[in-house]
């Protein structure tokens, strides 16, 4: 099958590779700009673009899809099918309907649950124990189509953003090689969402991972893996921003009269911390301009004493 596919980070990445290697031909790859990143401001590549790159694939880098000349160049690609993977826009429907067999997104999110930009760390944010992938047929929705096929992956106690992101990443190339064939024979079941059911995930900033010590114990615990690897759980001490990069929820406080955001105890262990309800403790944490270490290493350059309060 002719294919031009659309995506931008690693998760579109493994599902891009999994389809050329399936046999499909990759007419052109559709990605966002290139991007200033880092200290120095450098310009980077997708990792989608990237991958174009190493294989000789047409790249688009359209600011908006719907531009003129993006849209002519998706005509004259002459593809029979649209794939889309975290691609970063919404495509309008003079997009929508260019290929003869449409277009189909990777979702990762067991659809009509948790539609929008980031879904992984919202399952975990959310206490979900499962989530998944879902292949839909596009329409000018967001996340709205038809429902084309789905797969469950369970979310484990222990699973970050970044550990169930390469799971879904795997799920969902698995699923899209799978799917291909079926939807070019026309032989796929379309399935409409129940909008009864539907939820959105918020969009992912670095605000999302300030912490809010008046929360529960067991909440910041799925923020912090949540936010791993980015943006990050934090806070602050001393006027200076502190990682929390991981830690355990316990549900009886040292002192049930700590305000929230106070150090109740820091020993080998860990830095326990008073929530809302319950005490989070902190095992791995990075002070703003150190690198990430145990509570344990941090303790031994660092007074953190009980009593402390963070912000």
């Amino acid at each position: 099958m002719r294919i031009v596919f659309f995506g931008t980070p690693d998760f579109a990445k493994e599902a891009l590779c999994a389809i050329a290697e399936a046999g499909h031909e990759i007419a052109a790859v559709v990605t966002q700009p290139d991007r200033q990143r880092g200290r120095g401001r450098e310009m980077s590549f997708s990792p989608v673009k990237e991958a174009a790159l190493e294989r000789g694939w047409r790249i688009l880098q359209p600011v908006r899809v719907r531009e003129e000349e993006t849209v002519r160049a998706l005509k004259e690609a002459g593809a029979e099918l649209f794939v889309v993977a975290a691609f970063g826009q919404i495509l309008p429907g003079e997009v929508l309907d260019i290929p003869p067999l449409g277009c189909i997104n990777i979702h990762a999110s067991l659809l009509p649950l948790l539609r929008g930009a980031a879904p992984i760390q919202q399952a975990i944010l959310e206490g979900y124990t499962e989530t998944g992938i879902t292949i839909m047929q596009m329409d000018e929705g967001c996340d709205t189509g038809d429902i084309l096929s789905q797969v469950r992956v369970p979310i484990g106690a222990s699973d970050t953003g970044g550990s169930l992101f390469d799971k879904l990443s795997r799920a969902g190339a698995e699923e899209i090689v799978r799917m291909l064939p079926l939807i070019g024979q026309g032989k796929v079941t379309h399935i409409p969402q129940d909008e009864t059911r539907a939820t959105m995930s918020q969009k992912l900033t670095k605000a999302c991972g300030r912490i809010d010590w008046s929360r529960d114990a067991a909440y910041l615990d799925r923020l912090v893996r949540a936010c791993t690897p980015w943006p990050g759980a934090y806070t602050t001490w001393n006027g200076k921003t502190l990682k929390i990069l991981s830690g355990t929820p316990e549900k009886e406080t040292d002192d049930k009269k700590a305000l929230p955001g106070t150090v109740t105890g820091a020993d080998a262990s860990g830095i326990r911390i008073a929530c809302g309800e319950g005490t989070f403790l902190v095992t791995q944490l990075q002070m703003e301009g150190k690198k990430r270490m145990s509570a344990a290493d941090f303790l031994n350059g660092c007074r953190l004493e009980a009593g402390t309060t963070l912000s």
